[in-house]
């Protein structure tokens, strides 16, 4: 009997408890949100303009690089969610402490975060944040928040060759620059010529091309504010300001976007 009440009492625990998958050249680990809040690097961090909040939050976090042993500045990272949501994340900025930071923000079950819409869920039980984003230009899509899972991966182009441009074309031309900012701004939630490992929204190129059926000014507007064109209480594309995406930014990835349209894969 007092085994059974024991158990009883540790179930609304257990039923709380939850485990990030990280998959690094060495192996993987799992870690639980009791672990990593107990980490001893952990600290109390405070997020002036959180990107899924939209206002300044508070949370328990790890500097991500602390999970990041072996990993090389060269490498390359994926955090993916539980809603399909996968960031593409270059390791150099999650292991550079000097400007941008990158945290693992821990939801504490006792002391769950707000609910994040009409859904009920949080951002929690792990979220990406950054302190001093504005260093590195760290956009929306590297605050993927739910997290399930992170893991070291060839790079997207390697990955998946039908996202890649002309080969023909030179490194700095600015449809292979455009390239370097789908990878950072799109992929998390698109694919493109059926590759890609996000499950969150349609592709960017299959049947038709955003540049195909939208103006090039209609564009620009609804990647800086999908809101301003199309009202819809349940998108959830966010807008990308000139702080993450700079206007030359932005024409080099509606460059690759053009040039992607004449790429198209076969439908079926």
């Amino acid at each position: 009997m007092r085994a059974l009440l024991l158990l009883l009492a540790l179930l609304p625990a257990m039923a709380n408890a939850a485990e990030l998958l990280v998959e690094l050249a060495d192996g993987s680990h799992r870690y639980s949100s009791a672990e990593l809040l107990a980490h001893p690097a952990s600290r109390e961090l405070e997020i002036p303009a959180d990107v899924a909040y939209k206002r300044a939050m508070h949370y328990r976090a790890v500097p991500l690089a602390e999970l990041l042993e072996g990993v090389k500045a060269e490498d390359h990272l994926q955090a993916v969610a539980d809603d399909g949501f996968a960031a593409e994340l270059p390791a150099a900025a999650l292991l550079d402490a000097k400007g941008a930071r990158a945290w693992l923000a821990v939801e504490d079950p006792a002391k769950p975060w707000p609910a994040l819409g009409k859904a009920g869920k949080s951002a929690g039980p792990f979220y990406l944040v950054w302190t001093h984003p504005e260093a590195e230009q760290i956009g929306a899509e590297q605050w993927p928040f739910r997290m399930v899972r992170l893991r070291i991966l060839a790079p997207v182009a390697e990955r998946f060759p039908a996202l890649r441009p002309d080969p023909a074309l030179a490194v700095d031309d600015p449809i292979n620059l455009g390239f370097a900012q789908f990878q950072k701004n799109c992929l998390a939630c698109h694919r493109l010529n059926k590759q890609g490992d996000a499950a969150f929204g349609p592709d960017l190129n299959l049947p038709y091309n955003p540049t195909e059926y939208l103006r090039a000014d209609l564009l620009r507007r609804y990647i800086r504010d999908p809101q301003s064109l199309r009202h819809w209480p349940q998108a959830r594309m966010p807008g990308f300001a000139a702080t993450a995406l700079s206007e030359d930014q932005l024409d080099h990835l509606l460059a690759y976007l053009r040039h992607m349209a004449g790429r198209k894969v076969a439908a079926d």
